[in-house]
């Protein structure tokens, strides 16, 4: 798909995927340069980017997040520099993609498709009061409804269930995500953004959320997932 889609000469941004992870505030530096070489479906050569006529030499084994202008439009991807030469007297890095290319999401976090369980329910009155406390109320053992994950991201997710959330509303999440190997449960709050039946699925509905209240650490585990998923994606793919 990459051969494709991108030509040489191609203007492409570069950001490391550090601003996932940023602090509030925190400003992490993006690099305008150009494609140099399209070398198959998942490697590529990016001509080293400039700063006041000195290369910037971008770290082997680091990772960026990559915005290709091309003729068919805005197309993401992640990507891992390899390796860093001179090529016909250019300087080039060498990047070996680590995400599925897909066209640019204008969005802060990037969405992973998948398929998962998850069940979910509205927040009570009481609980909806306490979102602003240090500690929110959450009243245990409410009953659950089942949904359906169609992709996640460290802002939020799209799910499909048949009740229907008016926008605004307030839920309470939980579902499993395997990391490092392992099951771990997640427990969030969020708040519903968009909803629409679905078609030619009539009384089921799909919901776009937004979470709330979500700490640093538990939004770095589920990007740290979406980056697992896409490696073994994309090693199963291969082979």
């Amino acid at each position: 798909m990459l051969s494709n889609i991108v030509m040489d000469g191609d203007k492409v941004d570069l950001r490391s995927v550090d601003y996932l992870f940023a602090k509030d505030g925190e400003q992490v530096r993006t690099y305008s340069t150009k494609v140099y070489m399209v070398l198959s479906d998942d490697r590529l050569e990016i001509m080293m980017p400039l700063e006041k006529s000195k290369l910037i030499l971008l770290p082997v084994g680091s990772e960026y997040d990559l915005c290709f202008y091309t003729a068919n439009g805005l197309y993401q991807c992640y990507a891992r520099i390899y390796d860093r030469y001179k090529s016909n007297n250019v300087y080039v890095l060498a990047f070996e993609l680590t995400s599925n290319l897909r066209k640019h999401q204008r969005r802060e976090y990037y969405r992973f498709s998948t398929v998962m369980d998850m069940r979910i329910r509205e927040l009570k009155r009481e609980e909806v009061e306490s979102l602003n406390d240090y500690k929110p109320l959450i009243v245990p053992g409410l009953p659950l409804r089942r949904a359906l994950i169609c992709d996640i991201s460290g802002g939020g997710m799209r799910y499909i269930t048949d009740v229907w959330y008016d926008e605004g509303t307030y839920i309470y999440c939980t579902f499993s995500l395997d990391i490092d190997g392992k099951s771990k449960e997640f427990e969030i709050l969020a708040q519903v953004l968009y909803i629409k039946e679905m078609p030619n699925r009539p009384g089921e509905y799909e919901h776009r959320i937004q979470y709330t209240g979500m700490g640093r650490d538990t939004r770095e585990e589920i990007i740290k997932f979406i980056f697992e998923e896409e490696r073994r994606f994309r090693r199963n793919s291969k082979k």
